[in-house]
Parts: C-alpha cells; sequence; structure tokens
C-alpha cells in the first residue's frame, strides 16, 4: 500500500470485502486482522481490500470501532496489499466526514460512501449532495460512490449519479456498483470510460456478465476464500477462454443456490469463511444471528471447489 494513494492509481482486479472480525462476546478482535491479511496474500492471491462495508457488518460499529479498525487494517496492509479502500458511509453526514478525515489520516488508498438508508435520498442530486459534502473532507483521497439498493432502498440508478460528478467531486475514482441491473452497470462503465474510473462489480455470482460489459474488477464476499478461483476465471476471460471461465461461473451459481436453500446470508458467509480459512472471525453482531452448523455447506464448496 502506498503513503497515499494519488488519483492515477487504479483501483482493479480482485477486492475482498472482509468480514469483521469478533471475540465470542462480540467485541472487535483486532489480533486476526494480521493473520487476515496473510490468508488473503499468500491462499488466496488477493491484494485489495474494501474494509468496514456490508460484509464487515459497518452498520452494526460505533464511530470509535469503525476508526479503530480501518486503522489496523491499514497498518497491517503495508507492503502486503496494494490498495485498501475504507467504507466511511454512515447514516449522519457528520459522522461520515469525520470518519473520512480519519481513513486520510491513516493513509487509506481510498475511499468509499453508502447512500443513507433511514432518511433515503430520493434523486440523484440528493445522493450526490451527501457525497460530495463527505469528499470535500479529503478532497486529495480517492473517492467510491457504493450503490447497493438491495440494501439501502435507494432505488436511484448509479448511472443517474455519475452525470457530472467529476465537477463536483475532482478525487472521483469510481464506483461499487452491487445490483443486478446490468443496464445500469453498462451505462456506467460507458460514461466512467473517458474517466478512466474504476467500475467493480459486486454480485459475485454474476461476475463474468459484468466482465463482458468492461467491469475493471469486483468487490465481494466470496472473494475472501474462493479468490484463487475468481482470479482464474479473470484469467480464462482475459485470455478468451470463455468455455472454461463459465465452468467456473456456473460452479459459483450452484454454490450459491446450494447456499440459499440452507439459509444464506452474512452469518452463514461468516461461518464458511471461518470454516475454510481457519481463521477465528468470530460470530456476527447482532441483529444478524449466528448461523447453524455450516457442514454440509463447506462440504459443497469441497466438491466444487478443490484446493487451489
Amino acid at each position: 500500500m502506498s503513503a497515499m494513494a494519488s488519483p492515477d492509481k487504479k483501483l482493479k482486479g480482485l477486492v475482498a470485502a472482509t468480514f469483521t472480525p469478533f471475540t465470542a462476546e462480540g467485541e472487535i478482535n483486532l489480533s486476526q486482522i494480521g493473520p487476515y491479511i496473510d490468508y488473503l496474500a499468500e491462499k488466496q492471491g488477493v491484494k485489495n481490500i474494501f474494509v468496514n462495508g456490508t460484509t464487515g457488518e459497518s452498520m452494526s460499529l460505533s464511530v470509535e470501532e469503525r476508526m479503530t479498525l480501518a486503522g489496523i487494517w491499514c497498518e497491517k496492509a503495508k507492503e502486503k496489499m496494494d490498495q485498501v479502500i475504507v467504507h466511511v458511509g454512515c447514516m449522519s453526514l457528520k459522522d461520515s466526514q469525520k470518519l473520512a478525515a480519519h481513513a486520510k489520516l491513516i493513509e487509506a488508498d481510498g475511499i468509499a460512501v453508502i447512500a443513507p438508508s433511514f432518511f433515503k435520498p430520493t434523486t440523484a442530486d440528493a445522493v450526490k449532495k451527501f457525497l460530495c459534502e463527505v469528499a470535500k473532507v479529503v478532497p486529495e483521497v480517492p473517492f467510491y460512490y457504493y450503490h447497493i439498493p438491495a440494501v439501502t432502498g435507494v432505488n436511484v440508478p448509479a448511472r443517474d449519479v455519475l452525470e457530472g460528478i467529476e465537477a463536483l467531486i475532482p478525487s472521483y475514482s469510481g464506483v461499487k456498483f452491487s445490483s443486478t441491473d446490468l443496464m445500469d452497470f453498462g451505462q456506467c462503465v460507458s460514461y466512467s470510460q473517458s474517466a478512466d474510473w474504476s467500475v467493480l462489480y459486486g454480485v459475485d455470482e454474476q461476475l463474468l456478465a459484468a466482465l463482458a460489459l468492461g467491469a475493471n474488477g469486483a468487490v465481494g464476499s466470496t472473494y475472501n476464500y474462493m479468490g484463487c478461483h475468481i482470479n482464474k476465471l479473470i484469467s480464462k476471460f482475459d485470455a478468451g477462454k470463455l468455455d472454461q471461465a463459465r465452468k467456473i461461473q456456473f460452479k459459483v451459481q450452484d454454490l450459491f443456490t446450494y447456499a440459499k436453500k440452507h439459509g444464506f446470508d452474512l452469518g452463514v458467509n461468516k461461518q464458511l469463511m471461518n470454516k475454510l480459512s481457519g481463521l477465528d472471525l468470530g460470530p456476527p453482531r447482532l441483529p444478524v444471528m449466528p448461523c447453524p452448523e455450516v457442514h454440509a455447506l463447506t462440504e459443497k464448496f469441497h466438491s466444487l471447489f478443490p484446493a487451489c
């Protein structure tokens, strides 16, 4: 990770949306972050991370906890990760600004912001104004819009948010697009090309379709434990070996179909990560419930994906 990311340091490839380690008592567990980073780099071949996002249960964390976690992620990632993007979105503009200022202090490579989801912005202009107020606190830090309407309920097309955003946020660098709307995604790619922004896809089971539309990379939770396989998918796609890329994508879809029959959610996903990685990331924080035994899902994963 660089001392301070520059706007021309383009984020691309796989980005793991990291889980937040907790103790059995529900407190943040900083001791696991160093081994976690080593696991991603050495076992999965993933060299970029997106911390304190949805997978990281950010909305269940206090501002102080998020600052503590972000600081340790950035510290432990030095010389091991290419980029650390810190999600700083909150329901409160002031909290988002505070987290953004802290991200600059700890030399994060970029910040991302989700749209508020309690008092929801209903227009693209409202979303952009919120993003702009966060970005102007740290105008030199690369800025990413985090679009995830299924969670926020903010159903404003991402393409509308991107329209003219470069004039409002000179540090604007890209979008984390976590929606199944591939038409909106394609229009984001089209609009972003002239500015050379990063357009990163966030629906793991549809990545191949996004690559065909021009995605620069992907941010996802499953890349924590299947990053090595998805790197192969991307390599096959880049080499024009679409049949082989499809085989990997279809396996991912088979796993998701099986997992959803077993109540797949953040709690189950985190437990699966614990099982597959050998790390002790603990349970999720309430209101997300701990999952039941995930032995069947672990076995299904191993049947689909042999060791890298």
